[in-house]
C-alpha cells in the first residue's frame, strides 16, 4: 500500500503529522484533538474559493491558534492568496522560511550587473504584456537573444517579412521603443538567422528557411543551424546568462533540436564559471534533461514570479511579511554621541514635533521613524540647515522594522510617542496603519525599565484603543503613569505640540493623551 503524504513527511521529519481535510471542520474541532500532533497538514487549498479571493474570513480560520506564520512558498509569492497573504493579519509575527528567502536572494541577483557580458535569452510570446521587463532587462543586459513569437515581434519591428501570425498588432509600437531603448544604451538585439519549418498541408515535409524569408504553408518549428552557431558563439563570451521563457515554439510539444542544443551549451558554460539561471517550467525542464547536475544553475520553475519582478511590481507574498530593515545603521552618522537616552517617535510626519524637543533637550538623541520618503527628506534637509546634532529621520515602516532598527542602537530607549495614528481601524487598507502587536512587543522589549510610551489622539476611540492593547500585548510590564482621572492627561507633558495637535487645539477641540511607564 502506498504511503500517504503525512506518513511520508512523519517518517522524514520524525514528528508526528496529520492530515486535516477540511479547513472550516478543522477550525470547528476542539483543539485538544490535536494535543498529539505537531504538524497539520492541509492539502490544495486553491479549490476554495476564499482562498483565491483572499477572503478575511477564511484566513482568519485558516490562521487559528497560530501565533507565527512561516511561508516557504516562493513560486505563490506573486499571487494574492488567504493562506500566503491574508493570514499574515491574524498572526503575531510573518516570516520567510529558509528556502523562500533563499529563493528571493537568488532573484535579486538577476537585476545585478556585476559580471559582463550579460547576455538575456527571452523566450514565449505575450510581448505587449511583457514589455516593462523587457525594458528592464535592455536597460541591465549588454544583450538580448529573442526566441519564439517574441523573436518575430522584433522581426516585425525591424522591416523583415514575417508571418502575420506571429505579430500582435498592438504591440508593434512597445517593440520599436524596446529597439530604441537598445540603440541608445548600443546594446545588441539578436534573433534567430534561420529556422526548420514545416509545411502545413504535409507535416512530415521539412525545410529550412532564413529568418526573413518563410515562405507562406510553412510553420518554424526548431531553429536552424546557422542561429544555433551564432547563439554558441555568442554564449562563449559570456560571464552572465539569463534564460527565461519557453524555448520550444507554440506549434511544438515534443523537444526539440534547438532546445536541447542550447541546454548543452548552457551545461558548457556554466563549467567555465559563467552565472547561469533558467526561468520557466520548460526552459528548466530542457536543462535538466540534459545536465548532469542542476546545481550549477539558478533554477525558477514559476516564470510568473520573477516576471513580476522583472516589471517593477511588488510580490505580495513578500509584502506580507514582517520585514527588517535591510541597511546597517551607523549610528555615528546619525548622532555625534550615540550612547546619549534615545527618544523615538513614531509616524513622525513634517518632524516639526521631534526637531523643537531634539531643540530644548540636547542631552538626548530624537530618531523619526515616517514611512513617507518625501516627508524624511525634507526633515533631513531641515535638520542640516538648523545645524540639529542630536537628531536624525528614517524612512521606514516601524511596525516591521522598529526592533531592527532600534535593537542596534548604542544607548538606552527611554521615551516612545505616538500620536495620531491613522483612525480608520474598521477599512482593512488601513489595518496596517493602526499600532500593532508585533511593534507593541518591540517597544516594551526594547525600553529601558522606568522608560515611557506616550499616546495621543483627537479620536477618543482611537486613543483608548491604543492604550488598551499596549496594555494587552504589554503582559503586565506596562502601566499607567499618574493616578487622576484614570491616566488620562489634560496637558501635553512635554510642553511642545505637533502640528496637528495645535490644529485641534486651535479650533477648541480635546485631545486624549496618555503616558505609560515600563515597570518591568
Amino acid at each position: 500500500m502506498p504511503c500517504s503524504r503525512s506518513d511520508r513527511l512523519s517518517s522524514l521529519l520524525q514528528v508526528k503529522v496529520v492530515p486535516a481535510n477540511d479547513v472550516s471542520g478543522l477550525m470547528q474541532s476542539k483543539m485538544n484533538k490535536w494535543e498529539n500532533v505537531d504538524i497539520l497538514l492541509l492539502d490544495n487549498l486553491t479549490k476554495f474559493r476564499e482562498e483565491v479571493a483572499n477572503c478575511s474570513k477564511f484566513s482568519e480560520k485558516l490562521s487559528s491558534g497560530a501565533t507565527i506564520f512561516v511561508n516557504d512558498a516562493f513560486s505563490l509569492s506573486h499571487k494574492i492568496l488567504a493562506s500566503t497573504v491574508g493570514v499574515t493579519r491574524f498572526c503575531h509575527a510573518s516570516v520567510a522560511g529558509f528556502n523562500f528567502e533563499e529563493e528571493l536572494l537568488q532573484l535579486k541577483k538577476i537585476s545585478k550587473t556585476t559580471r559582463q557580458p550579460y547576455l538575456a535569452i527571452i523566450g514565449g510570446s505575450n510581448f505587449l504584456e511583457k514589455a516593462n521587463a523587457l525594458h528592464l532587462l535592455a536597460y541591465k543586459c549588454d544583450g538580448l537573444y529573442f526566441f519564439g513569437k517574441l523573436a518575430f515581434q522584433i522581426m516585425n519591428a525591424l522591416g523583415l517579412s514575417v508571418p502575420g501570425c506571429f505579430v500582435e498588432q498592438d504591440a508593434v509600437g512597445e517593440a520599436l521603443k524596446l529597439i530604441q531603448h537598445a540603440h541608445r544604451r548600443k546594446i545588441s538585439i539578436y534573433f534567430p538567422n534561420d529556422f526548420w519549418c514545416f509545411n502545413n498541408s504535409k507535416q512530415d515535409l521539412r525545410e529550412i528557411f532564413p529568418s526573413g524569408g518563410i515562405l507562406t504553408g510553412w510553420t518554424p518549428i526548431d531553429l536552424g543551424p546557422v542561429s544555433l552557431k551564432e547563439l554558441s558563439s555568442l554564449l562563449s563570451i559570456c560571464k552572465k546568462i539569463l534564460l527565461i521563457g519557453s524555448i520550444k515554439f507554440d506549434s511544438v510539444k515534443e523537444d526539440t533540436v534547438g532546445a536541447s542544443e542550447l541546454a548543452l551549451m548552457l551545461q558548457k558554460i556554466s563549467m567555465t564559471d559563467c552565472d547561469v539561471t533558467v526561468v520557466g517550467n520548460a526552459a528548466c525542464n530542457a536543462v535538466a534533461g540534459t545536465s548532469c547536475s542542476i546545481t550549477q544553475y539558478r533554477m525558477f520553475k514559476n516564470a510568473s514570479v520573477v516576471w513580476e519582478f522583472l516589471k517593477g511590481r511588488i510580490l505580495p507574498g513578500v509584502a506580507a511579511l514582517d520585514i527588517a530593515y535591510p541597511h546597517d545603521l551607523d549610528w555615528n552618522i546619525a548622532f555625534p554621541d550615540p550612547s546619549k537616552p534615545l527618544i523615538v517617535d513614531i509616524g513622525s510626519g513634517n518632524g516639526l514635533f521631534l526637531l523643537k524637543m531634539a531643540r530644548r533637550w540636547q542631552n538626548y538623541n530624537f530618531l523619526g521613524l515616517e514611512i513617507n520618503k518625501k516627508l524624511v527628506r525634507r526633515c533631513l534637509n531641515n535638520v542640516l540647515q538648523s545645524n540639529i546634532k542630536n537628531g536624525y529621520f528614517i524612512s521606514t515602516n516601524a511596525t516591521s522594522t522598529f526592533r531592527s532598527i532600534v535593537s542596534s542602537y548604542p544607548g538606552y530607549l527611554i521615551l516612545v510617542t505616538i500620536q495620531c495614528p491613522n483612525p480608520d481601524f474598521n477599512r482593512e487598507e488601513h489595518r496596517w496603519r493602526m499600532v500593532q502587536r508585533m511593534l507593541i512587543e518591540a517597544i516594551v522589549d526594547l525600553l529601558i525599565t522606568n522608560g515611557k510610551v506616550f499616546l495621543q489622539s483627537d479620536i477618543e476611540a482611537v486613543a483608548r484603543r491604543m492604550k488598551e492593547q499596549f496594555i494587552m500585548y504589554g503582559k503586565g510590564r506596562l502601566v499607567v503613569d499618574g493616578d487622576k482621572n484614570m491616566g488620562w492627561r489634560e496637558e501635553n507633558p512635554f510642553g511642545i505640540r505637533s502640528d496637528w495637535e495645535q490644529h485641534v487645539i486651535d479650533r477648541g477641540a480635546p485631545m486624549f493623551r496618555i503616558m505609560l511607564r515600563k515597570v518591568r
